[in-house]
């Protein structure tokens, strides 16, 4: 019985314990894959958009108490998800990126008001396709021989994708699918294709475009694929691969009666194949002169070295030898040309040139500046003719003008040639300095008559001078020809005898372009303001007159780091690279976590040889939220770039301001014209100052005029005998007051003086002596003079009051 006892008081106390107890709320814990619980091995894609509800919080309470739900991050890190504290639902706020941040710790609570349990969890990050590749180490430049073999290695590009899986894979292919090149598609190896070749002298330079290409992938629920190009710069060595050549051929040269010994027949011309690194080329005549020429080694000149008389054939054919010399003097490579010379009689009859038409005294030709040496000036085609016979038909053709230019080939011509023009001196002809066009009007008359003078007239010619004997054109010193200002220029030649009669030919010049102006921006430090999601503008002017020579194309060649920025390389344009959407992200791989940017950006034109120019851009960057918030500031920004735009559209509000001012002016002053009643003259008296007293009444002369009278001295009139009162005072009332007794004063010789001011209206008599004792005259008299003075008094007051 008392071990009963005991049992039963035991077990009263335990369940007394037990219902006094609260146990602590708790979370599911629901496994991998669930999107409620307690958030166990939980991942998320990092394109998911900002504000989804991704995850719902998860508990129970044992005793069923209410419980709210918390999440917490580290000081030091961002505050990625919110939640409801009743619900649980899990909200992302903060943009996920993986490549930065692949996965986020956070601590979840479970609360029922008396107890709090946390739990640390983990949530990983995973990859979107949302990263474009990236060329890294650019510009990619390669110097490669023009000997190269076919297949071999040239360079190597190289670009990274910071996505996982088939999103960062990267694959490689040439913009251009006729290209000597091509290109590894895994490891981005440049290449010369099978059966092609280089060559320095038909192409320097090489430009490849490569397409770095990632595997795709989702995005925002979307297959996409991004890409990148850069631009491979191959510049081909020159090396010794080509024998010399000769230029002007064929050659032929003629000797006449009275050729000395010594004289220069003709002149060879050859150069070295390899025109990057030419060699030195030596010249010698290899058989056929029998004695009777020989030729300069370094010129090419040949020349007779016996009379024409000692000459035993009529024509000789020889063969000139050139040969190439290494740096070291060795011999290279060999070339061989045959030459004709012929012996012939004097010329006695003019020749005659022709054009493709017919007979032609005048030819035109335009071509650039500096070209290579020897070069044919292929645009003439001129052909001599001389109708005489045998050797009388041998004649000699030479350019009149500055010496060592240009030389004409064949410089002797038996019948008939055609003519061909080389560049001897290429230096020399530049249109910056001058451009010279030479030819000759030939007299056929002798003597004094055959003498011909040039002159030159026109609107263009100011620039030019022509010399009166030889028809030489040239600039005049102080000209400096353009052809980005002006690149053709007409005159009129006119050659005259002395007799008078003259011939006039009409001259063009064209001026041809060469690449002489590297592009340049308008500031060596340029600001911008960029607007997330809109682009800014670089330009470049280059002031050469034609294309290729003036069109720009532009890169980014430094900036840290080096891909936050894409430029479109024929329009300038630069814009944030498609992972960069805010400034939160701009602010996290900003060095001092602001949002101006420094870039190197480079102008290159697209001419021969090439031209540059770099300069410093720094960048702004905000976003159209910052701009909504006052529209004051979105312009000042948007002006930033442009002060004078600013400038304008001040001017303008300024300028609309005042027209409206001057309208509404306008209209108010006819409006008043038109309902304006007053006077002029009321007009300006209402603008006087008024003084005091300002009004006279009547009634206050009335009362005073009787005083007043009293203070004038009168004449006496003799008395009307007849009392006739007809006249125009007998209206006036017959009586007035009587006049006071004059003063007993002695009489005075002058009459008194009065001043009656008009402006106030008022009589103030001045301070003069007494008046003389008048006459006792009889009170009728007295009456009608008083009554008299009343009325001139009354209509003076009137009179004044109306201007008042």
């Amino acid at each position: 019985m008392r071990r009963g006892r005991w049992a039963a008081l035991a077990l009263g106390l335990l369940r007394l314990c037990l219902a006094q107890a609260n146990f602590a709320p708790h979370f599911f814990d629901n496994g991998v894959g669930s999107t409620n619980g307690n958030m166990a091995l939980f991942s998320l894609p990092e394109d998911t958009p900002v504000g989804s509800h991704v995850y719902t919080l998860n508990g129970t309470d044992p005793e069923g108490d209410p419980i709210s739900y918390h999440i917490s991050f580290d000081p030091s890190a961002r505050s990625v998800f919110s939640v409801d504290p009743t619900f649980g639902n899990i909200t992302l706020v903060e943009e996920l990126d993986r490549e930065r941040e692949d996965e986020i710790e956070a601590i979840i609570s479970i609360s029922d008001g008396l107890n709090l349990v946390a739990e640390k969890v983990v949530i990983l990050v995973t990859d979107a396709n949302d990263e474009a590749p990236r060329f890294i180490q650019e510009p990619y430049v390669a110097l490669v021989p023009e000997d190269i073999p076919a297949g071999s290695s040239i360079f190597k590009v190289h670009a990274v994708d910071r996505d996982t899986g088939s999103g960062g894979s990267v694959t490689y292919f040439l913009q251009n699918l006729h290209s000597p090149f091509a290109v590894d598609r895994h490891s981005g190896v440049l290449r010369l294709q099978a059966g092609a070749t280089l060559d320095y002298e038909r192409s320097r330079t090489h430009y490849v475009t490569v397409v770095a290409k990632d595997g795709g992938g989702r995005l925002h629920g979307a297959d996409v694929v991004f890409s990148a190009t850069t631009t491979v710069t191959v510049n081909v060595e020159d090396v010794q691969d080509t024998a010399p050549v000769f230029v002007g051929t064929p050659y032929y040269g003629y000797v006449y009666e009275d050729t000395l010994p010594g004289s220069e027949v003709l002149k060879v011309v050859a150069m070295d194949g390899d025109r990057g690194k030419p060699n030195r080329i030596l010249y010698s005549l290899a058989n056929g002169s029998d004695g009777a020429f020989e030729i300069n080694e370094t010129s090419g000149a040949i020349s007779i070295t016996q009379s024409p008389a000692q000459l035993q054939r009529e024509v000789y054919e020889l063969h000139v030898q050139v040969t190439e010399m290494s740096p070291v003097g060795s011999p290279v490579a060999q070339a061989t040309v045959p030459v004709t010379i012929r012996i012939v009689d004097l010329n006695n009859h003019p020749p005659t040139f022709y054009g493709e038409s017919g007979p032609q005294n005048r030819f035109e030709l335009s071509m650039n500046e500096h070209p290579p040496q020897g070069e044919i000036l292929r645009g003439l085609k001129i052909t001599v003719n001389d109708s005489d016979q045998g050797a009388n038909a041998k004649f000699n053709l030479q350019l009149v003008g500055p010496r060592g230019i240009f030389r004409v080939v064949p410089q002797t011509v038996l019948n008939e040639a055609q003519v061909t023009i080389i560049v001897e001196n290429s230096a020399a002809i530049d249109f910056e300095k001058s451009k010279v066009l030479t030819f000759k009007a030939v007299d056929p008359d002798t003597g004094p008559w055959g003498e011909v003078k040039y002159s030159i007239y026109g609107t263009g010619a100011d620039l030019f001078l022509i010399h009166p004997s030889t028809g030489l054109i040239y600039t005049q010193p102080w000209a400096s020809l353009d052809a980005e200002a002006t690149a053709r220029y007409n005159f009129y030649v006119k050659a005259e005898d002395m007799e008078g009669k003259y011939s006039v030919a009409e001259v063009f010049i064209t001026l041809l372009d060469v690449n002489d102006h590297p592009p340049q921006f308008g500031k060596s430090v340029q600001k911008k303001t960029m607007v997330l999601g809109t682009p800014v503008k670089i330009e470049a002017i280059d002031e050469d007159a034609e294309e290729p020579n003036n069109l720009v194309d532009y890169s980014i060649t430094h900036a840290e780091p080096a891909n936050v920025f894409d430029i479109n390389a024929h329009t300038g344009e630069i814009w944030l690279k498609n992972s960069i959407r805010s400034l939160d992200a701009l602010h996290n791989i900003t060095p001092g976590r602001d949002c101006i940017w420094s870039l190197e950006v480079q102008a290159k034109d697209r001419g021969s040889p090439s031209f540059s120019t770099t300069a410093l851009l720094k960048i702004d960057i905000t976003d159209a939220e910052t701009l909504s918030r006052s529209p004051m500031a979105a312009f000042l920004i948007q002006t930033k770039d442009n002060p004078m735009k600013a400038v304008g559209v001040l001017a303008g509000t300024m300028a609309t301001v005042v027209a409206i001012t001057v309208l509404i002016s306008t209209a108010t002053f006819w409006r008043n014209k038109k309902s304006n009643k007053v006077l002029p003259v009321r007009r300006v008296v209402r603008k006087r100052p008024s003084p005091a007293p300002r009004t006279i009444r009547i009634e206050w002369l009335k009362s005073k005029s009787a005083k007043a009278a009293t203070k004038f001295m009168l004449k006496e009139k003799p008395p009307n005998e007849n009392c006739n009162n007809n006249s125009p005072e007998s209206s006036l009332p017959p009586r007035a007051p009587a006049l006071p007794p004059p003063p007993s004063v002695a009489p005075s010789t002058g009459a008194a003086h009065w001043t009656v001011p008009t402006v106030s209206g008022s009589l103030t008599p001045q301070q003069t002596q007494p008046p003389p004792k008048p006459k006792t005259m009889g009170s009728p008299i007295q009456s009608t003079l008083i009554s008299e003075l009343k009325q001139k008094f009354e209509k003076k007051s009137v009179h004044n009051k109306a201007y008042f």
